[in-house]
């Protein structure tokens, strides 16, 4: 058996845990400075130059891509688990602007001023976010001082070229294009800001009651029933992945508009991909080709709007696939999938398995939600399993960062540690790298891994990454432990334990599927995703894993189905 880890945690990234905490216990506004030493000494993986009085751009911008735009416009931040809490708060947020960040999927709303709200849908929200705003502010101010003593003005900073403001900055051109990612589109706004004041941000937290968080997956999960109350009364399989991949393999609309889309990678050739369009036609490539047209799917339905996007649910409901966008106004998205309604002739061939046909007779539908942030995946899966009859499996795909690996790897782990729960959890994986290999052409697939769940991207340091490492962890990620913490109680008589060595391997009924690819290797700043995006090639390990739970989902069906 696995032996659980050793306790050994870091003082520096505690000490910064309880500081905010006990901070924002308080019922007015905390200044966001009384979390920065703390921060500073935590010696944060992704804020290595934190110390330094050089400005650390990396992390600038890895913090500015979970920010919105409108962030150097915003003086004062409030933390809310409902719209009616925040309205009753005083915060009329309903008539407030909706603003989305680049990196995180987390509802925010923008009183078009200094103030930004932000729904919290549990306690990891406040550790993911605390450390980035901390962090954000400490690069920004050190900019500012940069500025200022360059002694040029904001509106002549912006009229810069690029050596220059390297210059200014004491940086180079690979600081510049960090900065510009940083400040996004609006960059030049952005350094006319950085120039003209400093940041002193307040933070105010609502509540962050156990209670409410539970009571937002309830209501989460009802808005769900109610749109579609025959999940209650099937047998249903779970998935925890994105929006996009499954609906893309089983719904079809891109095989079957592919003229379209070929049209528009062709015309627009994003990122240069129309030469391997034209490859993959020529050559029959049926994988690369498909990656291909779900990429280009995703770019045509931003080139087109709402109309479009229209069109593309009006087909996937013709095949039984109905998205609930923000079930009850919380930013999880689900769908439900219908399998005996699905169209083989339209689906991606490689799930086109032997009797797909008899499909048409399983009763069998597959639950798919946009995968939470943290303990917001415990509080949302408690939910959904208090309300079903059957299931089937479960299954979880997710984003993680490697410390074995390379950026686009795929990894399969059967021993998972919780930071939330101190819970080390033994698994029987149903997936492996056979069932995901295939599918990879430029990645490693690498199964019988061990991750580690923790609490917050930046809240982890070198010093505690290496005693994981130490102990065989190469996966950090941020949902599996919260999962596994539900899944356990749909068997248990009780909540989940803490503290323990839980062994899942012979305790749940149904399927159990864990997976994540490779988009940050902390280890190594070169391959690191702290201003990147995967973008085209991070499609393979995406679509890899989406297959292997697609296929393994279809085969247990087809299995069940008569002959």
């Amino acid at each position: 058996m696995d032996r659980q880890p050793p306790r050994t945690t870091s003082n520096e990234i505690d000490l910064y845990i309880r500081t905010y905490y006990s901070l924002l216990r308080s019922s007015g506004e905390v200044r966001v400075r009384g979390f920065e030493e703390a921060h500073l000494y935590s010696a944060s993986s992704l804020h290595t130059g934190a110390l330094a009085p050089e400005p650390d751009l990396a992390a600038f911008a890895y913090s500015a891509a979970r920010l919105p735009e409108c962030f150097p416009r915003v003086r004062r931040i409030v933390l809310g688990q409902s719209l009616e809490q925040l309205v009753r708060a005083g915060f009329p947020v309903a008539t407030w602007q909706t603003v989305r960040t680049r990196g995180r999927r987390r509802p925010l709303r923008w009183d078009g001023d200094a103030t930004l709200a932000v729904f919290v849908a549990s306690a990891s929200d406040i550790d993911d976010l605390v450390p980035i705003v901390t962090a954000y502010q400490i690069e920004w101010n050190k900019l500012h001082q940069r500025l200022v003593t360059s002694g040029h003005d904001g509106a002549v900073l912006a009229g810069l070229d690029d050596d220059a403001l390297a210059e200014a900055l004491g940086t180079d051109a690979g600081g510049v294009g960090f900065l510009r990612a940083a400040l996004g589109g609006g960059w030049r706004d952005g350094l006319v800001a950085l120039a003209s004041h400093e940041l002193d941000l307040t933070m105010r937290l609502l509540d962050g009651s156990f209670r409410e968080y539970q009571r937002s997956g309830q209501t989460w999960w009802r808005a769900i029933e109610a749109a579609r109350p025959e999940v209650t009364r099937r047998p249903v399989y779970f998935v925890s992945s994105n929006t996009h991949s499954l609906a893309n393999l089983l719904g079809g609309f891109a095989f079957a508009h592919q003229h379209l889309i070929v049209d528009f990678l062709r015309r627009d050739n994003p990122e240069g991909l129309a030469s391997h369009l034209d490859a993959a036609l020529a050559g029959g490539d049926d994988g690369v080709l498909a990656n291909l047209l779900y990429y280009g799917l995703r770019a045509y339905l931003a080139a087109g709007g709402a109309e479009r996007v229209a069109t593309v649910q009006a087909h996937d409901a013709g095949a039984g696939i109905t998205t609930i966008e923000s079930p009850a106004r919380i930013d999880v998205a689900a769908q439900v999938i219908e399998l005996a309604r699905l169209d083989p002739r339209h689906m991606d061939p490689r799930v086109r398995l032997p009797g797909i046909e008899r499909l048409v007779a399983s009763d069998a539908v597959i639950v798919n939600i946009d995968y939470p942030l943290g303990m917001a995946a415990y509080h949302h899966l408690a939910a959904v399993t208090t309300g079903l009859d059957e299931i089937r499996g479960m299954y979880v795909m997710g984003k993680a960062a490697t410390l074995n690996g390379r950026v686009g790897d795929v990894m399969i782990s059967k021993v998972v540690h919780d930071e939330h729960s101190a819970n080390t959890y033994l698994l029987r994986n149903a997936l492996s790298a056979a069932e995901v290999q295939p599918f990879m052409r430029h990645g490693t697939v690498l199964d019988n891994q061990k991750a580690l769940t923790v609490r917050s991207a930046f809240l982890q340091n070198r010093s505690y990454m290496d005693v994981f490492y130490r102990e065989g962890y190469t996966v950090m990620e941020m949902e599996a432990g919260p999962y596994l913490s539900a899944i356990h109680e749909t068997a248990a008589p009780k909540r989940h334990p803490k503290n323990e060595i839980v062994n899942l391997a012979d305790g749940v009924a149904f399927d159990l599927g864990l997976v994540h690819y490779a988009s940050d290797t902390p280890y190594s700043r070169r391959q690191s995703l702290l201003s990147k995006s995967m973008s085209y090639f991070g499609m393979e390990s995406t679509y890899a894993c989406t297959l292997a739970i697609a296929r393994r989902i279809l085969a247990l069906e087809i299995a069940r189905a008569p002959t």
